[in-house]
């Protein structure tokens, strides 16, 4: 343990945290409850999360999984690109176990260089193949989807883009807002350059960058819509119904917009979580991934207000969400996210 503890002390995350999220106030779990893991073999100790994911879903997550297993976890809170170099820098010696990302590029930038274990057969099965990778090495945990907030005012429906690739014409110029710099945005060019190749991604990026407005976050790009800045905003759905959730003070002019019909503009987002090979707890750290993905942690989702897709496990989303099923949304392998060529193909393009 004292070992562990000083392997943990002298890993630096810049801009991270590192908390220890523990269902009892010690930490300390009966006997009883470390061999209940949802009728899995007895699972006991503790294990080390690198989370990209938001830090209050992975807390419901952690806490309902300590409840459950005694199992205590330690949450190491990072970017999606931050954390997967820091897994790809110690390799062998990561004292992760377990590593959860908001977006699939980072996770596939992992597997590619060949740091996770296989997710137990049980897991995968929870999890319908349009939410998984089709190497298996990792899985979906939940989902979001691109949306276009808009101000109606300014755009009324039959003016709306038929497509995500119509807003790098030149009537959208000065139009619309992004957060270039985010893994958010840099998944939905990795999505759009899986389906349309590169030859198209670099066309539509150097529409993009003689339309777009940059904004430094989703929600600053969507609040720069609700101030009149612009007429429009390219981010992720759950941003607009966490607003509204609470005071609406940044989404209330604003109107979600859906492409679908299979349009890049329709990309929904797998949230990954992996197992890695450097575990130390490798039983307990594939428990973890199956219980988020199991009926408790997907109704987490569904019941939370993360505003994220439920995915796995029969479980339904969030009711205030359009269902998945009517999203429409393109056939993409998250494994095939390619984030090294979306970073040179942007920075080619003057957006990075």
């Amino acid at each position: 343990m004292k070992t562990r503890a000083k392997a943990l002390a002298g890993i630096a995350l810049a801009a991270t945290t590192a908390l220890a999220l523990t269902a009892c106030g010690n930490g300390t779990a009966s006997p009883a409850a470390a061999g209940s893991a949802s009728g899995d073999n007895k699972v006991a100790g503790e294990i080390t999360v690198y989370n990209a994911q938001h830090d209050t879903l992975t807390k419901e997550w952690v806490d309902a999984f300590t409840k459950e297993t005694g199992v205590k976890v330690t949450v190491r809170q990072g970017s999606d690109t931050e954390l997967s170099n820091q897994i790809i820098q110690e390799g062998a010696a990561s004292p992760a176990d377990v590593f959860l990302t908001e977006n699939s590029p980072a996770m596939a930038q992992v597997e590619n260089a060949g740091l996770f274990a296989d997710i137990d057969k049980a897991t995968v099965d929870q999890v319908p193949a349009a939410y998984r990778p089709s190497t298996n090495k990792w899985t979906g945990i939940a989902a979001r989807s691109t949306v276009l907030v808009y101000d109606k005012t300014k755009i009324s429906d039959d003016k709306l883009p038929k497509s995500m690739l119509d807003l790098a014409k030149p009537e959208w110029k000065g139009r619309w807002a992004a957060s270039p710099s985010g893994a958010d945005f840099q998944a939905i060019v990795a999505a759009l350059l899986e389906q349309k190749g590169e030859a198209a991604t670099t066309e539509w990026l150097k529409g993009m960058k003689e339309n777009f407005k940059a904004y430094k976050g989703n929600s600053t790009a969507m609040k720069a819509v609700n101030a009149g800045e612009v007429d429009a905003a390219l981010i992720y759905h759950y941003y607009y119904y966490g607003d509204q959730a609470k005071t609406g003070e940044n989404s209330n002019k604003v109107t979600p917009y859906f492409f679908k019909n299979q349009d890049p503009g329709a990309f929904l987002s797998v949230s990954g979580g992996g197992v890695l090979k450097s575990s130390k707890n490798s039983a307990a750290a594939q428990a973890f991934i199956k219980f988020i993905t199991g009926k408790k942690g997907q109704e987490v989702l569904k019941n939370g207000t993360s505003y994220e897709y439920a995915i796995a496990s029969n479980v339904d989303s969030n009711a205030k969400l359009v269902p998945i099923k009517d999203l429409q949304a393109p056939t993409v392998d998250p494994a095939k996210l390619n984030s090294a060529k979306v970073t040179d193909l942007m920075t080619k393009a003057g957006l990075l």
